[in-house]
């Protein structure tokens, strides 16, 4: 018997009819040329030679006694294809008449009494005009529950139903099931008994691990209210003054930041990844620090637009991976973290460096806090506290007009999920976008995730559709940020030209050229990016983060 983790049970009691805690995705496959009949059936038939291949597609919940802790894992087998593969039903729609229906599904709780996953077929999808598709399109939604689906159970999921050329592998056959435990095999005092033992071991744990994390989350606080350059700095007065910086402050009330309905609506956008990753390089910082720039910017213009614009910054929450290297466990194991993201600053530059500091100083404080913050807790009455505790505030935050009067941490949740970079095949069928589909919450009513994947970077923005009813606008936002990255870039990487008919000096012309030479992996040079953008390197803000 496997008892849940505290954090996976935890996606389980917030769970109400207004905030599903299910995580999803939607693609769209190009089929192979020849292709006759349907996907659907195509699909049921791959799946039903590979469901014993993860975990995730035979196994259900095991409720214990009068709640008294967390669920178990028990063997569902034989699993019941027709009820998870199911396919929608109607004729050909368009890609945003498949996204509507894609965010419908997504707001609808998945059903408790069979394992937690569900996938949705389109037959036939009209082909965008711009999109360079060649054969016909399908597509394919998906949502599991979080409570079965981590990091760890994404990859092994993947690895099962996907591959990695257009015909399918030969897989193993699956083993005998003579040792898999069915619900009907529990028995009363070992599921108690498994509630206590689970807790004790918990108490035990929390009391060992006390005080190194007490030390631990003393450094990671000084590493977050490190003081900061005030900018103000007159001539020949040496480094700017520092001033301090509160350990937390609170995010400005925005219309992200409401109570919800099960209503949600779906925009999505796509970006190519290598220009993306070379601007993070070019500037000093990763991948995820330009995706987050670009995220700002978006919402500044959004926000803008919408004549509602905070004076203080939006902050993001940012999932952060607690993992350990060689952990293979199938449990969630990460956490939150805040990220300032300067939508109060006009300068897009200067917007860049807020970032870079910001996320510097995450880094920082995630190397303390990654071994200490909690993944599981005591089992015991959980189901009654967490659950009780977590339907309490839902309640309060749905009353009209408290949302507007209540502290808030973040106003959006931003997460960056790293992807394969080859194109993969299900059933035969090309995966053409692979757009992720996040969870919104009272209070956090925008969530806004990446996924790489095969050359691009596809963002998923799922939101409440009565909060953000125009999602579409700020996915489009997106597209916009991104060309004025590009024309940023364009700007500092290009050689300085002499006026209209004047020959450069040879010390110029010199100089010029060794400039206008690119640097490692098409960087900007390090002179010109000090110069022109000023914006320090990722390195520089770690380093003053450690002095500090």
């Amino acid at each position: 018997m496997k008892t849940l983790s505290g954090l996976d049970a935890t996606f389980l009691y917030l769970e109400t009819a207004e905030t599903p805690m299910h995580v999803g995705s939607l693609h769209l496959y190009e089929l192979p040329a020849g292709f006759k009949g349907s996907f659907h059936a195509a699909v049921r038939k791959h799946l039903a030679q590979r469901v014993h291949l993860a975990p995730i597609f035979h196994q259900r919940l095991a409720f214990m006694p009068l709640d008294l802790g967390h669920p178990s894992w028990v063997n569902a087998e034989p699993v019941d294809l027709a009820f998870h593969i199911r396919k929608v039903a109607g004729g050909a729609r368009t890609v945003r008449e498949v996204q509507a229906e894609a965010a419908r599904l997504h707001g609808e709780r998945i059903d408790r009494a069979h394992p937690l996953w569900e996938f949705y077929i389109f037959d036939s999808v009209k082909a965008p005009s711009d999109g360079g598709y060649q054969g016909k399109l399908v597509a394919f939604y998906s949502k599991i529950h979080h409570a079965a689906l981590d990091g760890k159970a994404g990859t092994l999921l993947a690895n099962a139903i996907l591959d990695v050329t257009p015909v399918p592998r030969e897989v193993p056959l699956p083993a005998p099931t003579r040792n898999r435990r069915r619900q009907a095999d529990l028995k009363l005092g070992e599921m108690i008994g498994a509630v206590f033992s689970n807790s004790l071991a918990q108490y035990a744990k929390l009391v060992k691990a006390l005080p190194g994390a007490a030390s631990k989350l003393g450094s990671a606080v000084a590493h977050l209210a490190m003081p900061e350059p005030d900018g103000k700095r007159a001539p020949g007065t040496g480094p700017a003054r520092r001033v301090p910086k509160a350990p937390l402050r609170l995010a400005p009330h925005t219309v992200f930041n409401a109570a919800i309905t099960p209503q949600r609506t779906l925009a999505t956008a796509s970006l190519p990844f290598a220009d993306c990753k070379r601007m993070g390089q070019a500037i000093g910082g990763s991948f995820n620090d330009i995706v987050l720039w670009l995220c700002a910017t978006a919402l500044r213009n959004y926000l803008i637009a919408h004549q509602s614009l905070p004076a203080k910054p939006l902050v993001a929450a940012m999932p952060v991976s607690l993992r350990e290297a060689g952990n293979t466990e199938l449990t969630t194991q990460a956490s939150m973290t805040l990220v300032d993201l300067a939508t109060q600053v006009a300068d897009p530059l200067k917007r860049m460096q807020a970032i870079l500091a910001s996320t510097a100083k995450v880094k920082a404080a995630l190397v303390e806090l990654k071994s200490v913050l909690p993944t599981d807790y005591p089992s015991l009455l959980a189901p009654w506290l967490v659950g009780g505790v977590a339907k309490a505030a839902f309640k309060t935050y749905g009353v009209s007009g408290v949302a507007e009067h209540l502290p808030l941490l973040a106003n959006v949740v931003i997460s960056n999920v790293p992807g394969p970079q080859v194109p993969l095949y299900l059933a035969g069928a090309r995966m053409r976008t692979f757009h992720p589909m996040s969870i919104v919450m009272h209070g956090l009513a925008l969530n806004i995730t990446i996924q790489t994947y095969a050359g691009s970077v596809d963002f998923g923005l799922i939101a409440d559709a009565r909060a953000v009813p125009d999602v579409q606008t700020l996915a489009d936002g997106l597209v916009a940020a991104f060309h004025e990255a590009e024309a940023l870039y364009a700007r500092f990487s290009a050689p300085t030209a002499p006026p209209p008919g004047q020959t450069p000096s040879p010390r110029v012309a010199k100089a010029t050229k060794k400039r206008s030479t690119p640097s490692k992996a098409g960087a900007i040079p390090a002179k010109t990016r000090r110069k022109a953008a000023t914006v320090p390197p990722i390195a520089t803000a770690r380093k003053k983060a450690a002095r500090a």
